[in-house]
C-alpha cells in the first residue's frame, strides 16, 4: 500500500524549511511518544543536513511512559538530544526552554569570544501536522500565538515568535512525505491522528490497532472492554466491543464502524491506556535487515 499525500502547501512548506535553515542555530523537531519513528519525517532529514537537532516526544501522557524512555535512550545513542513532553505540565514547558539554551550555549559563547554582542538563540520548531506544536509554541511564548486544532494542517505559514529573552522560534506548517510506503507506518500514523480519518479506512486502521494490542497490550483490552481478548479473532472483537458499548444497527447487528470509531477515541484519548505502537527494538531490527 502507498498512500500520496502531498498537498501543495505543503511542498511550499519544504522549500521554505530548505530556505530558512542558515538562518537557525538549530532544529526542534517535534514526534508523537506514542509513534516517535513513524512521526518523523525522513524527508526532512535530507534538508536538515548537520544541524543540531532536539527531539522532543509530545503527548507523553497518552504514551507508555517505558517505552518513551527507551526511546529517549535510543536518541541519545544516536547523538540527539530528546525530552519528552506533556504540555499542560509546566516543569516539562521549562524543561525544553533550559534544553534549547543549553543547545545554543557554544554557539553563544563563541559570539562573545569575537567581541560580538549575543542575540537570543534561533530555532527552527518542526514536526508532522496534529503533533502538538502549535500548543507547545503557545505554552512557550505564554500566550496565543499560534493556531491550534484537534485536526492536522493548522498552520499554513511561518512566523518568528519570541520565547522570552531566550530564544526565537521559526514556526513552520506541519510537514507529511509525498507517499507511506510502509502500510504499518500509514497505519500507526493514522491511529494517532496524524493523517486526516477520511484517507484511511477506520475499521483497517482499528484491526491494526487491536492485533497490536492483543500482542503487546493484552492487558489493556481486558480491563477496558471486559473480555479475555488472547485468543479472540478481530472479528469477535469487534462484535463484543461493540455490544458491550451499544454500537447496534436497527435489527441488533453491530455495526463495525461505529465500533471502530469508539475504540479510535478510546485510544486516542489515552482512556484505553497508555500505549505506545511501536519500540526502539522494533527499529533495530529493521535497520539490522
Amino acid at each position: 500500500m502507498a498512500i500520496q499525500w502531498f498537498p501543495g502547501h505543503m511542498a511550499k512548506a519544504r522549500r521554505e524549511v530548505q530556505e530558512k535553515l542558515k538562518l537557525v542555530d538549530f532544529v526542534i523537531e517535534l514526534v508523537d511518544a506514542r509513534a516517535p519513528l513513524a512521526s518523523e519525517n525522513p524527508m526532512l532529514h535530507q534538508i536538515l543536513n548537520q544541524k543540531p537537532k532536539m527531539k522532543v516526544l509530545m503527548k507523553k501522557d497518552l504514551a507508555d511512559p517505558k517505552q518513551t524512555q527507551a526511546w529517549i535512550d535510543y536518541y541519545q545513542t544516536k547523538g540527539i538530544k530528546a525530552i519528552a513532553v506533556n504540555v499542560e505540565r509546566r516543569e516539562d514547558i521549562k524543561a525544553v526552554v533550559d534544553l534549547a539554551k543549553e543547545m545554543a550555549h557554544e554557539k553563544l559563547e563563541r559570539m562573545r569570544k569575537k567581541g560580538i554582542r549575543p542575540r537570543p538563540s534561533r530555532a527552527m520548531i518542526i514536526g508532522i501536522p496534529n503533533v502538538g506544536k502549535s500548543t507547545l509554541i503557545n505554552r512557550l511564548a505564554k500566550k496565543k500565538i499560534a493556531k491550534t486544532g484537534d485536526r492536522p494542517g493548522i498552520t499554513t505559514s511561518q512566523q518568528w515568535i519570541k520565547v522570552k529573552k531566550d530564544f526565537e522560534l521559526l514556526d513552520t506548517p506541519g510537514i507529511l512525505w509525498p507517499k507511506f510506503e510502509d502500510e504499518i507506518i500509514g497505519y500507526r500514523l493514522a491511529a494517532i491522528g496524524t493523517i486526516k480519518d477520511q484517507i484511511l479506512s477506520i475499521q483497517d486502521i482499528v484491526v491494526y490497532l487491536l492485533r497490536y494490542l492483543q500482542a503487546r497490550y493484552l492487558h489493556l483490552l481486558v480491563e477496558r472492554y471486559q473480555i479475555d481478548a488472547r485468543d479472540y479473532e478481530v472479528v469477535e472483537l469487534f462484535e463484543h466491543i461493540g455490544a458491550l458499548r451499544g454500537a447496534l444497527q436497527p435489527g441488533g447487528d453491530v455495526d463495525y464502524t461505529k465500533t471502530a470509531e469508539l475504540i479510535i477515541r478510546d485510544f486516542r484519548s489515552g482512556k484505553l491506556g497508555l500505549i505506545t505502537l511501536e519500540t526502539p527494538e522494533d527499529h533495530r531490527v529493521i535497520e539490522d535487515a
